[in-house]
């Protein structure tokens, strides 16, 4: 099969020799793709390509653009992870602009757990920060151009889509708690094609346009938050947004079968994705069969061996010393492997001893014709976050305190100053050293399982971005509680039942996951393909 993977030339042709239906809705271009949740932001990253950016410019404008118009989804209050890999230098980072709890929050109050909404629920946002930390490194275009996009639609308005306007009605109780955030989404009938405008949102994404991070967290905007905070009951300062940092890195990686897989480290769960994939490389899947009962069993177990190591083992890395190294290593996962029973599924596996889905996030990828990819993740947590707008700035805040535990000596418990784990990572496969698969996708905990899943799709049966993608999906939950689309085939549900799974059959295409897939063709072709299961698209020149 040759690199562009193609089967026929029409669109949206049903192709039969696999186990599921799926539709060759592939985009490809010479000197760009991108791959976004939205159109509109796939088309601002699209403009940033033509005039005269790279990878980087046209992911920041995407992304920039997906705060205004899926702001259910993530936020400027909210934080952002990617891998990036930089042609010129033929090197590859991870940036980790996720914020930390504040400095006077105080653990002895949340006795009764961590509210999930609320200003008490916010950690400090760190997706600005973030944002212009790319654009300084490795952007071509200023900033002020990158985002005129995303002002344009904050000030003049945008038709609220399908997916938004079920949100915004749903979480209508919550959004109304705050009103700053009642009048930012609640001043107009939430109706899909409705004109949302966003003004006091334009004006912060302008301070920042001019001003880069100090336009945020420092001056006007940093004491209109902290002031709007404050007056509903939260506990931010300036000094918590003036000290914001990004951490730029090395990815962690392993190989799965030949191919190199990049990802974020703690506090990203990217590094359970590296170990599901080493448990995973000691089955032989290919001959059990895509999509047969053994194959996913495999899959499955895999999984709860790698959340079950999370659980234990996963902190902030500035605060409690992280066994990666051990986690992600080939003898950790031959060792994880040898306790899957292929005849019998494990409730609840114990984790190793070394010597849940209401989130929602943003994933977009991005590739140009320099050879520069961009692995992009951002997200405010819970739908519509904290449920709470800072003041007069448009700016809605995360819930991510509720990656703490508030389990004494655990990593992961609540510390003022600290980072909580994140479910947000995002992935680059290489072959040769160079980029082959840029992908990832929201979904909270799903997303590991799910990024397992497409990986797989590629690498053990060879299919093409949009089979991948298309692929019918599954979760696993609590215990051997499974969630399946309804395109698996009843035989092969049957078996797994036999094995002990518990089966909820889900709608054929309601998978919790949007998945964006871009692919580098070895003839220089740019490949994209966008879930059908969201609302977005592949652009591509």
């Amino acid at each position: 099969m040759s690199d562009l993977q193609q089967r026929s030339p029409k669109a949206e042709v049903p192709i039969s020799d696999l186990p599921f239906h799926s539709f060759e809705r592939i985009s490809m271009g010479l000197r760009g793709v991108v791959c976004t949740s939205n159109p509109l932001a796939s088309d601002a990253a699209m403009w940033a390509l033509k005039d005269g950016g790279n990878a980087f410019d046209a992911a920041l404008a995407a992304a920039a653009v997906l705060t205004v118009v899926e702001p259910q989804s993530s936020h400027l209050g909210g934080d952002v992870f990617l891998v990036a890999y930089v042609a010129k230098e033929n090197k590859v980072y991870a940036l980790n602009g996720s914020g930390r709890a504040p400095r006077e929050i105080d653990i002895s109050a949340f006795a009764g757990g961590i509210p999930e909404r609320g200003p008490l629920a916010a950690t400090i946002p760190g997706a600005v920060h973030g944002w212009c930390e790319v654009s300084r490194r490795w952007g071509k275009l200023p900033l002020k151009r990158v985002l005129q996009p995303a002002i344009e639609y904050a000030r003049d308005g945008f038709p609220i889509s399908v997916r938004l306007a079920r949100s915004i009605s749903t979480l209508a109780s919550i959004i109304s708690m705050s009103p700053y955030a009642r009048q930012q989404f609640l001043s107009i009938d939430p109706k899909p094609g409705n004109i949302l405008r966003q003004p006091a949102l334009a004006r912060t994404l302008e301070s920042i346009a001019d001003r880069g991070v100090d336009g945020f967290y420092q001056g006007e905007i940093a004491k209109e938050m902290v002031r709007g905070i404050r007056e509903q009951c939260g506990v931010f300062s300036e000094d918590d947004l003036r000290e914001h940092d990004t951490i730029v890195v090395v990815p962690i990686s392993t190989s799965y079968r030949g191919v190199k897989v990049l990802e974020q480290p703690p506090v990203s769960q990217g590094h359970i994705l590296l170990e599901e994939l080493n448990i995973v490389e000691n089955f032989d899947l290919k001959s059990m069969g895509l999509l047969s009962a053994d194959t996913l069993h495999v899959l499955i177990e895999a999984k709860k061996l790698a959340f079950a190591d999370k659980a234990r083992y996963l902190g902030d890395p500035e605060f409690s010393k992280i066994p990666v190294e051990e986690l992600v290593s080939k003898e950790w996962g031959r060792r994880r492997a040898e306790e899957i029973n292929l005849s019998r599924a494990n409730p609840q596996p114990e984790f190793g001893h070394l010597g849940r889905s209401n989130t929602d996030t943003t994933y977009l990828a991005v590739a140009d014709s320099e050879g520069n990819a961009v692995s992009w993740i951002q997200s405010i947590f819970f739908v519509f976050g904290s449920g709470v707008v800072a003041g007069n700035t448009g700016v809605l805040l995360n819930n991510r305190m509720n990656g703490f535990t508030i389990q004494p000596g655990h990593p992961n418990t609540l510390e003022p100053g600290k980072r909580p784990v994140h479910t947000l990572n995002a992935y680059i496969l290489m072959k040769d050293d160079k980029p082959w698969i840029v992908g990832g996708t929201p979904g909270g905990d799903y997303q590991v399982q799910t990024n397992l899943q497409v990986i797989s799709n590629l690498v053990d049966f060879d299919l093409n971005i949009a089979e991948a993608n298309d692929a019918p999906w599954w979760a696993s939950l609590e215990g051997n509680n499974i969630r399946v689309e309804n395109r698996v085939r009843q035989d092969i549900l049957a078996e797994l039942e036999k094995k002990g799974h518990k089966i909820d059959v889900i709608g054929a295409w309601a998978g919790d996951r949007i998945v964006q897939l871009v692919q580098f063709g070895s003839n220089g072709a740019l490949l994209g393909a966008s879930d059908l299961r969201g609302e977005g698209y592949a652009a591509a020149w």
